[in-house]
């Protein structure tokens, strides 16, 4: 009888102390802290919440729990995956010193997400100052804006958390808007505001876009409040966004707006009115023309009163995907959708592409589902608001460490799933010599390399320059 080999080796298992080291690919996001001084931000920033005998600062541990989201934890006790590694971590709190840090926080919760937002718009001050060229705001302007994405998720809720509400898909949770800055598509974003709301809250109330959008300028670097932006900053979102006071507002503030617009019942009439050779071919994700796709304005067709001046409407026709049902405003078999803007600069089939690349914002709320907006773990409102901000940092981190040490590789895009698997649970032992400890990466890891340098370009950047010369 032929004996059976076996797919994988037979090994035997115990449990020993030895100095190997969990996450230790998450020296990436500890030097990204060290990087952008978010550590020393956020101690002064929450110094208010630090009791005077206390051992673990608050900055600290919202700084510790941001990690572990970043890692692939979902709740508070998760943070036991960065208590177990001292030597790369440092102190981390116990789980019942965490919970009474953000019961503590949330106790004033205004005040506590006002210090933390400060905290993190000084820190991406600093990062965008560090990465240069390659930082969003490198060289924006009214041709070439930094865009904002404005978009709403929903969260579904278990139990009955406070302000879980029935949602516009009959599900039941929580129904928050979020704001993230594009990187473009050699980046990927990052968050700048996450308004928690009830999950009965309307998917276009203007209100909300207008906090939305307050609080995310309020983070871009060099914003001054009571400044009006100007066109460099452009605010894209879906269908959503286009009310009257919403838009009215972008106008107000001179930001260039491009946002999703509901046509007429009579838009057919409408489309036959526009002769043949106005449509323009559209173009698909790679710049490229798309067969069976054109673009034209239908701004004059329009009657567009009450809306702000120099509001424009392009239109893009296109034959369905198989399967898709059409709507009423289709004509002749072709979807019809429209956005509005006031853009001048640039050909019709630039800016629908511009405006169709809103869709990277649901890959950003994708990404923050991945690391913990997937659920609120806490019962409070206010403590589940501490919560979105730690994600929102979570993201951050992720994204800074991307744009200072990731720039020339692939890894510059990968989304957090894939840095889990590739960076951040690479093998290493913790070596002592001296007073030095020394992180040893496993050198057959695929990806070693790949964080070794990274590591290195992040202690460059917490070095500072080299001083002057005599």
């Amino acid at each position: 009888m032929k004996k059976r080999s076996r797919f994988y080796p037979r090994v035997q298992v115990d449990t020993a102390d030895v100095p190997a080291v969990g996450q230790a690919g998450g020296v990436l996001l500890t030097n990204t802290i060290a990087a952008a001084g978010l550590d020393a931000a956020l101690a002064s920033a929450l110094a208010p919440w630090r009791k005077p005998l206390a051992v673990h600062d608050p900055g600290k541990v919202v700084l510790d729990l941001a990690l572990t989201l970043a890692l692939g934890g979902d709740c508070l006790a998760d943070i036991a995956l960065l208590r177990a590694e001292p030597g790369v971590y440092g102190r981390v709190a116990s789980d019942p010193t965490v919970s009474r840090c953000i019961d503590a926080l949330a106790a004033d919760a205004p005040a506590a997400l006002k210090a933390i937002n400060a905290a993190r718009a000084t820190a991406r001050a600093a990062v965008w100052s560090l990465a240069g060229e390659h930082a969003p705001d490198h060289a924006a302007d009214a041709a070439a804006p930094l865009t904002l994405d404005i978009d709403a998720t929903l969260i579904t809720a278990h139990s009955e958390k406070e302000q879980a509400a029935p949602t516009f898909k009959r599900g039941f949770g929580h129904h928050p808007l979020c704001a993230f800055v594009d990187h473009g598509p050699d980046g990927s974003g990052e968050p700048l505001a996450v308004l928690l709301r009830a999950g009965n809250a309307g998917s276009n109330t203007a209100a909300d876009h207008i906090t939305v959008a307050r609080a995310a300028l309020a983070q871009l670097p060099g914003h001054r409040p009571g400044t009006r932006p100007g066109r460099r900053i452009l605010i894209r979102t879906d269908g959503a966004g286009a009310s009257h006071k919403f838009l009215d507002w972008c106008h107000g503030q001179r930001l260039s707006y491009s946002i999703g617009f509901g046509l007429p019942d009579n838009t057919p009439d409408l489309l036959k009115q526009i002769p043949a050779e106005a449509w323009t071919p559209a173009y698909d994700a790679h710049d490229a023309i798309r067969e069976g796709a054109w673009v034209a304005e239908l701004t004059g067709l329009l009657d567009l009163t009450g809306w702000p001046p120099g509001m424009r409407v392009i239109a893009r026709k296109e034959r369905p995907h198989p399967g898709a049902q059409l709507r009423i405003t289709d004509a002749d078999g072709l979807r019809v959708t429209a956005f509005a803007t006031n853009s001048t600069r640039g050909q019709l089939p630039d800016l629908e592409l511009r405006h169709r690349r809103r869709a990277r914002a649901e890959d950003r709320i994708r990404c923050a589902k991945d690391t913990g907006l997937a659920n609120l773990p806490l019962h409070d409102f206010d403590q589940n608001q501490i919560w979105c901000a730690i994600v929102a940092l979570a993201c951050e981190l992720t994204a800074w460490m991307q744009m200072l040490a990731l720039t020339d590789t692939d890894a510059r895009r990968w989304e957090p799933k894939r840095l889990r698997t590739r960076l951040f649970t690479i093998p290493a032992t913790l070596a002592r010599s001296g007073r030095r400890q020394l992180l040893h990466l496993a050198a057959h890891h695929p990806w070693a390399a790949v964080v070794h340098d990274a590591v290195i370009r992040l202690r460059a950047l917490t070095a500072g320059p080299a001083p002057a010369p005599g």
